[in-house]
């Protein structure tokens, strides 16, 4: 209690701040509507509050967006990055790093030791997941049993960022070592252009000629960008 001239009036540290009505309005309307029911800004938001829970976060939940263009490219975005963005600190990089595992955890847990042939939308999405966003060239292969499910998600080679060299031979050897008989090659195009190289179409047909020979089908090479996704079989590549 305090004296105010001849008025006694309380103060107390727990007063709630500003911003509190605007984060529980936010949280009821995504708990009822899900993500389809806030903008981009507004999802960062609510992943913010656990990192800053005394601090407005909507203006840098706003600024991050704008910076990086979209919530995907912030969430994944390197951390030398998002410490450009004043405010931004270890905690608030450890809640979107939390949040991309946890994606890449759920997408692969829809396609791991499943036939992925008759789920291919979710390999797609697990594809773009792991990939679409990295700033360099990886490629990586599928390595799948006789009834087409997934063993195994193998990083072969990561390069520059328009070239990763590729050893056909050792992605046979490896599909071996796995007992996999059937093989689905991935990589990205950090430029954002999935259209595949002349390089792509030559590597694609020497593993595919070196599979044939040892009893490893390939049944599909996929290019990831972040605007979508080639398919060499679909192109009547293979």
């Amino acid at each position: 209690m305090r004296k105010t001239g001849d008025k006694l009036t309380s103060e107390t540290t727990s007063d709630k701040p500003h911003f509190s009505g605007h984060r529980q309005r936010l949280k009821n309307r995504f708990r009822k509507g899900g993500v389809d029911a806030v903008a981009d800004y507004e999802l960062l938001e609510l992943i913010l509050y656990s990192a800053i829970p005394r601090r407005d976060v909507k203006p840098l939940a706003k600024k991050m967006i704008a910076h990086f263009g979209s919530f995907s490219e912030t969430v994944s975005a390197p951390e030398d990055r998002l410490k450009e963005i004043p405010g931004v600190g270890d905690t608030v990089v450890t809640a979107l790093r939390l949040v991309e595992a946890a994606a890449r955890k759920l997408a692969e847990g829809k396609i791991l030791d499943k036939p992925v042939l008759s789920n291919w939308q979710a390999l797609l999405d697990y594809c773009h997941i792991q990939l679409a966003h990295q700033k360099k060239e990886q490629f990586h292969v599928l390595f799948l049993d006789r009834k087409n499910r997934l063993i195994a998600d193998e990083k072969q080679q990561e390069g520059t960022i328009d070239h990763t060299p590729v050893y056909p031979r050792e992605v046979i050897k490896r599909a071996l070592e796995l007992h996999a008989t059937a093989i689905i090659l991935v990589h990205n195009h950090p430029s954002g252009d999935p259209t595949p190289s002349r390089d792509d179409v030559e590597m694609t047909r020497r593993i595919a000629e070196a599979g044939k020979q040892l009893g490893v089908a390939l049944h599909d090479h996929l290019v990831i960008s972040k605007s979508g996704q080639t398919s060499f079989k679909s192109m009547g590549l293979i």
